[in-house]
């Protein structure tokens, strides 16, 4: 069951249980940076333009959508056509290139993972974006699902508590050209309230219960898709949507992510 430690303002209604759906990652064991900074980051050069014709990864990414992504019910136009554009191989370390658009997750320091291709598209297809939304992320990682948000057309706000994994994922997102995305070295428990409310809030980390900041940062009609368990154990990915003031939840499957980390 979902549990939350303060919960006064907001009531869940309902839960729908689906069939499992597979894992995003498992834990690696590099040191755990902790925070002892906050600082706003902005990925603010203007769209780089990637000549496709000229991309030896077109076909994989192409592939991996195909057979890993549509093949499995993803239907949703606008993350199809993001998941084929976001070069993934850019967001993972150089000894795990030669697997960028497997079938699973990779380790990309720190204790953290770049996700499944398939959670990543799931997470943003349940999302139900429109373009001009305003979406937080918590947990940037590589930077990589904050990247495939950006190529829907929305504007991104992501936090990161790892300061080096912060800083690459500014300099990749720069690099690659996204101007559409504001990175916060920060605690993403407590979300980015100088920016709320949110049309959409991703969650990649898993906490063992509902941050109740997030929930005072979504918008009427607004969704959360969000990991929740106990760390090391299988969790539960959940929707979570505003409606009048009410949470339904409603239950994704099970999932493993690794653990959102901080004081709290």
């Amino acid at each position: 069951m979902i549990s939350n430690h303060n919960f006064p303002r907001y009531l869940i209604i309902l839960v729908f249980f689906l069939p499992i759906i597979t894992g995003c990652g498992s834990l690696v064991s590099d040191q755990q940076s902790t925070l002892n900074q906050q600082e706003t980051i902005s990925a603010s050069s203007s769209p780089s333009d990637l000549d496709s014709s000229q991309d030896p990864t077109l076909n994989d990414r192409e592939i991996m959508v195909q057979r890993q992504i549509e093949g499995r019910g993803v239907e949703d136009p606008l993350v199809l056509a993001a998941m084929e554009i976001v070069p993934r191989h850019e967001f993972v370390p150089d000894r795990y290139l030669s697997q960028a658009y497997a079938d699973h997750p990779l380790p990309i320091g720190y204790g953290q993972t770049i996700s499944q291709p398939f959670i990543v598209a799931l997470m943003s297809e349940v999302l139900q974006l429109e373009k001009g939304d305003r979406v937080l992320e918590i947990g940037t990682g590589s930077g990589y699902q904050a990247a495939v948000l950006a190529e829907m057309e929305t504007q991104v706000f992501t936090i990161e508590i790892i300061p080096e994994l912060a800083a690459e994922a500014q300099d990749r997102l720069i690099n690659l050209g996204y101007s559409n995305i504001e990175i916060l070295n920060a605690d993403g428990y407590y979300g980015w309230e100088e920016h709320a409310p949110f049309d959409a809030l991703i969650v990649t980390a898993a906490p063992d219960h509902i941050p109740q900041p997030l929930l005072e940062q979504m918008a009427e009609g607004s969704r959360l898709v969000i990991p929740i368990g106990p760390i090391g154990a299988v969790q539960t990915l959940w929707l979570l949507e505003n409606l009048k003031g009410e949470i339904v939840a409603t239950n994704l499957g099970s999932v493993k992510f690794v653990p959102l980390t901080g004081e709290h």
